[in-house]
């Protein structure tokens, strides 16, 4: 395959952190058959053969590196990006390379209205950890019975199963990250009704234009899926570091002219006992 892309492959240089190679052995290259696409795929398809569409990877280094410095940013003011992965090959991806950085991620059944009616999913939220609480305190749980306290249980469970992941996010986010626009049409709908930014991994099989930052790649492949991830989540680090940095930077500077202030004080005070003692010695 690393044929077909070397007439394409000389025409431009490396526009992004991700190297031609690094997603060709990912496999990113690889679109649906040809009697799936989406025709608002064809800017970001290189060419067909064997009946399947091969995507150009070089507009998805194009396209990784101008999501990337835009989640960057995002995390750099301290806003969230909630990662939406519900198709299998995904999840376990997706929750391993996004919890780390501290973002929220969904990567179970998205529940219609999570954002477009996200003060109920806070109360579901809130009342998980209600129980969660009620299980960890032994005073409450000891008078409860057997029975009910299995039935707490499973109902605490499945609220963790579904919300766990996103109990820290307390607002609605400030933009989405999605694997596949296809099977997250509905929090794609929610998204674009709130006018919340979107970035997703778009295959042959979808319309790009339905995101605001189209990722043209594999979104089947877990190698193609781990990859793209993994570079959005390396942003975000960067991002909350610089974030980091400038804070301490800040606070430091601060405290440099809240003691540069005191000495100024200090010294002028210092000046007006001078002159009080000018005087008293001219009376």
């Amino acid at each position: 395959m690393l044929i077909l892309f070397e007439e394409c492959k000389h025409k431009k240089n490396n526009m992004s952190k991700v190297s031609f190679e690094e997603l060709l052995d990912a496999g990113a290259h690889f679109g649906h058959l040809k009697r799936k696409w989406n025709p608002n795929m064809a800017p970001y398809i290189f060419m067909e053969r064997n009946g399947i569409h091969v995507i150009d990877l070089y507009k998805t280094q194009a396209k990784i590196e101008e999501a990337a410095n835009a989640i960057k940013q995002i995390a750099k003011s301290g806003k969230k990006i909630l990662f939406v992965a519900t198709k299998k090959q995904a999840q376990e991806i997706v929750e391993e390379k996004v919890k780390p950085t501290g973002m929220p991620y969904m990567v179970h059944r998205w529940p219609g209205g999570m954002l477009t009616n996200f003060a109920t999913i806070r109360k579901a939220v809130r009342k998980m950890s209600t129980l969660e609480k009620m299980m960890n305190n032994p005073e409450t749980m000891k008078n409860v019975a057997k029975r009910e306290r299995l039935q707490i249980q499973r109902e605490k469970d499945k609220l963790e199963i579904q919300f766990g992941s996103i109990a820290d996010l307390n607002k609605i986010p400030a933009a989405l990250f999605i694997v596949d626009i296809n099977k997250e049409h509905i929090a794609v709908k929610e998204a674009k009704k709130l006018n919340i930014p979107t970035f997703a991994i778009a295959d042959t099989n979808v319309n790009p234009n339905l995101v605001d930052f189209p990722i043209p790649a594999n979104d089947d492949a877990s190698k193609s899926i781990s990859l793209i991830v993994g570079i959005m989540t390396k942003a975000i680090e960067e991002g909350l570091m610089e974030r980091k940095a400038e804070k301490e930077d800040r606070i430091q500077r601060e405290k440099i002219a809240k003691a540069k202030k005191a000495e100024e004080q200090k010294a002028e005070a210092n000046k007006e006992e001078v002159k009080k003692e000018e005087k008293t010695e001219d009376k």
